[in-house]
């Protein structure tokens, strides 16, 4: 897939006008079939953003709803791997985009058009904005109860093309580790939101102490308290705390989420309480 091009001369032409018209209607076309958007983002990088995406994504997937996941993180694209879909051949139909998928989840990221999982996509602003809305537009995604989109860290170009292409979106969830540090960086997320009036769902907290593999006892390894912080701080609310658990971290390089693999896991099971306000939209 490439970026849309603009005129040679940068000065609109009735032909650019008739295309910017004819893709602004695709958007519209393609969105009015995803009930729910959901985008998952941070001011921090290494918080766990990409885990808690790919596993509420499959959370409601095995909850029987149709779901999709889109990977807009264009120079770190993780997706693939964390699903077991690196190497997958995406294919077309009806000039869309098919997306990979897994049993019912269907999953599209740039990931799946890179030579190799350590190429590196060295591109600007423009393009990557052209690639998120073409993701967006021509892409076959159908009729889907959410589709779940994990955002790169910070409040960069992804993340605002993203929240400026869908308008209607149910809103964010923002993840954070327990670390003061960390809570200033994702105070700027919050912000971010703000400043667009975009929605904030709630707040997840992760690495939220570790669970020990042999007695299973909670021990806080960091300083704590950075979730319930922003909450305070910003009349949010705290949707789960997910701990620190060898199951998460073996899952994230196996290719094989916690949610699915290690549902009796501690920190599957704190993740329920993340998934219920989101399973809720489907029901308002």
């Amino acid at each position: 897939m490439s970026a849309q091009s603009s005129c040679s001369n940068g000065s609109s032409c009735s032909s650019c006008e008739h295309q910017k018209d004819s893709a602004e209607c695709q958007l519209k076309a393609t969105l009015s079939q995803i009930k729910h958007k959901i985008v998952v983002m941070s001011g921090k990088g290494g918080v766990g953003k990409s885990t808690v995406a790919v596993n509420l994504a499959l959370a409601l997937a095995l909850e029987g709803k149709s779901v999709g996941l889109l990977d807009v993180d264009i120079h770190g694209p993780s997706i693939p791997k964390m699903l077991q879909l690196e190497g997958v051949t995406l294919y077309t139909s009806n000039g869309q985009l098919l997306p990979a998928s897994l049993g019912a989840l269907k999953v599209m990221s740039i990931g799946f058009m890179l030579q190799s999982a350590d190429h590196a996509v060295i591109w600007r602003g423009p393009m990557k904005i052209g690639v998120i809305k073409q993701f967006l537009t021509e892409v076959c995604w159908g009729a889907l109860d959410y589709l779940i989109i994990d955002s790169p860290p910070g409040t960069g170009d992804e993340p605002l093309s993203v929240c400026q292409l869908i308008p209607d979106a149910a809103g964010a969830i923002i993840v954070t580790t327990p670390q003061a540090v960390s809570e200033a960086d994702v105070s700027k997320s919050v912000n971010f939101c703000q400043q667009l009036n975009f929605k904030i769902l709630g707040l997840v907290e992760n690495m939220s102490g570790f669970i020990c593999p042999k007695c299973g006892e909670l021990t806080e390894i960091f300083s704590s308290g950075a979730g319930a912080s922003l909450s305070g701080k910003y009349n949010l609310p705290l949707l789960g705390k997910i701990p620190i658990d060898p199951v998460v971290c073996r899952g994230g390089d196996d290719g094989e989420p916690f949610i699915h693999h290690y549902a009796n896991s501690a920190s599957a099971k704190a993740f329920a309480s993340v998934i219920q306000p989101i399973l809720a939209l489907d029901q308002a």
